[in-house]
This record gives structure tokens, C-alpha cells and sequence, in this order.
């Protein structure tokens, strides 16, 4: 997420009222997560085990909850609590704006693109040419939409990431100012739900084609020409490369990269990144071919058994 204009580290500190390290004229250009950031952004961490990796990162803010030696050309905001002061700078920089008419008068809407009834188009929704958006579906605030693409109903895009601290007495939610984009001839089917990025953008690619049912985390980013079959699962920040096909009721780990070209079978398990063009099956999910020999040898179990006993 940019702002809207350059900041201080100064102006920063005040607005979450805690202390920094750095030039007070230090500038701020936005906030992102990790995996995202560049320089000019503000990234948090509150606990040691990850320190070094964003004090090392490209991030040249660091919101940190402990006072460290800060790297050159960078700057610290110490916070007793990063988690609650990365959500004040969402709340103020990318507040939610609630809706009073099904399609908001900010939103922008191509040409030849048709809406069915009983939709919800957020603020600052952008949806191009020749497009079908169906009925019952709800597109929430700055959400992106190429040309040509169809949305069937009951699709949900922009909701809130899946992001949570445990504390004492329960969880806190990490808001969500990112955006959700869909790019050119994409089709999404019905009943599908794709969350929002933290700060940055969910991402589905160029003539990517999703079946009903299907779950899309934070921040993940989905390549050209995808398959996603019924009932898959991906978590938030996975990459998935060009012509990646998942089939049905697979579910995927956060974090991983899904190599261009991979295969995953029905109802299997990823929780590790992949090579290219190869298939993988099973859970935990592995090369196909071996899974498969895997199974070959399991189904010979009582065969041999009843060798040994004879």
C-alpha cells in the first residue's frame, strides 16, 4: 500500500505515538508485508525469531517492538505493539467506508459490461469491457477487474484476509487494505471467495479459468492460464505460476511457490513449492508417479502376509 503522499518518519511515529530511530525527515512512502515490500515501505515484526529477516528486508521502516541496532539507510518505530499500530496506520490510511446504494457512484464501469441483479459494487471498484458479473455477487472496495471476464453467482471478492494474533482473551484481526485485482479473460465461477491482500494485491492472472467453490487467500498470486477445479483450497501468499491446473478439493500451504506448468491431483495435500511440469498427488503430496508406486506396493501388503505366515 502507498500513501497517498510522502510521509516523515516524524509525522509516522506521532500518528502511532511511539519512539523511532532516524532521521526525523526520514521518508515514509507506504506500509506492505514481507514478501512485498520495497524501499520507502514500513514492514512490522514483533518477535526475535524474525528480526533479521525484516531488518534485512527491503523494507526501509522497520515498526519493531524492542530497540535494535538499525541498519544503514534505514529507520526503526519501536512500538510496545507493532501488530495493533500496523492496523492504526491501515485504519487511517485505508479506512473502511461503509456503502449506501447497491453500486457505488465511485465506481468506474466499462463498456458493454452487463450486471445482474442484486450485486454490490464497492467504492473505487474498477471493472472494464465486456464483461458479466452475475447476479448476487458482491465486489468489495478498490477491487480491479479486467476485460472480458465473467463472474457467476455468489462470488465474493475483497473480503478480509485470514490474519490473526492470539492474544489473552482471544484473537485480533489484522485489517486488510489491500486490493483484489482479476486481470483480462478470466472467468470465476460460482460461490467463489477471494480475500483481499493485507497491503498489496490478490492477484489472478490473464485468462485464468476458476470452477464454483473455490477459496483464494491473501495476497496469493495466481499466474497465466490456470485450471482450478471445485472445492480447491489456497492460502494466502502462494505463488502460483503460468498454466498451473489444480483439480478439485486440493488444498495448498501459505507461503509456497507453485512451479509454472505443475499439476496437482484431486483431494491432495501441498504444503511444499514444486518443480515445473511435474504432477503431484497424495497428502502430503508428492511426484505422482512415485505416490503411485507407493500405493502399488501398499495394496501388495497382505499378499506378502500371507507369504510370511504360510
Amino acid at each position: 500500500m502507498k500513501f497517498p503522499k510522502q510521509h516523515t518518519l516524524k509525522q509516522i511515529a506521532d500518528l502511532i505515538g511511539c519512539d523511532f530511530v532516524g532521521d526525523l525527515n526520514f521518508p515514509v512512502l507506504g506500509m506492505n508485508e514481507i514478501h512485498v515490500v520495497e524501499a520507502g515501505d514500513i514492514v512490522f515484526v514483533d518477535h526475535p525469531k524474525y528480526y533479521d529477516k525484516a531488518l534485512n528486508s527491503a523494507a526501509t521502516i522497520i515498526l519493531i517492538n524492542k530497540k535494535v541496532d538499525c541498519p544503514e539507510g534505514k529507520a526503526l518505530l519501536v512500538s510496545d505493539d507493532p501488530f495493533r499500530d500496523f492496523n492504526t496506520l491501515t485504519n487511517h490510511f485505508k479506512p473502511f467506508q461503509s456503502a449506501n446504494s447497491a453500486i457505488s457512484g465511485s465506481a468506474k464501469i466499462g463498456e458493454n459490461t452487463v450486471i445482474q441483479p442484486n450485486c454490490f459494487i464497492g467504492h473505487n471498484v474498477e471493472i472494464g469491457e465486456n464483461c458479466v458479473i452475475h447476479a448476487n455477487v458482491s465486489i468489495y472496495d478498490d477491487t480491479v477487474i479486467g476485460d472480458h471476464v465473467t463472474i457467476h453467482s455468489g462470488t465474493v471478492l475483497g473480503a478480509n484476509a485470514f490474519y490473526y494474533k492470539k492474544r489473552p482473551d482471544g484473537y485480533d484481526r489484522l485489517k486488510s487494505g489491500g486490493r483484489v485485482v482479476i486481470e483480462d479473460h478470466v472467468d470465476i465461477g460460482a460461490a467463489c471467495t477471494i480475500d483481499r491482500g493485507v497491503t498489496a494485491d490478490t492477484r489472478i492472472g490473464y485468462g485464468s479459468k476458476l470452477d464454483n467453490q473455490i477459496q483464494i487467500g491473501h495476497d496469493t498470486v495466481l499466474g497465466k492460464k490456470c485450471l482450478i477445479a471445485s472445492q480447491a483450497g489456497i492460502a494466502g501468499c502462494v505463488v502460483v505460476e503460468d498454466e498451473v491446473v489444480i483439480w478439485g478439493q486440493a488444498g495448498v500451504k501459505s507461503g509456497i511457490t507453485i512451479a509454472k506448468g505443475t499439476e496437482l491431483f484431486a483431494q491432495s495435500g501441498l504444503g511444499h513449492s514444486t518443480d515445473a511440469n511435474k504432477a503431484y498427488f497424495g497428502s502430503p503430496a508428492g511426484e505422482a508417479r512415485e505416490k503411485f508406486k507407493e500405493l502399488a506396493y501398499i495394496r501388495k501388503i497382505p499378499e506378502i502376509l500371507k507369504s510370511i505366515k504360510k
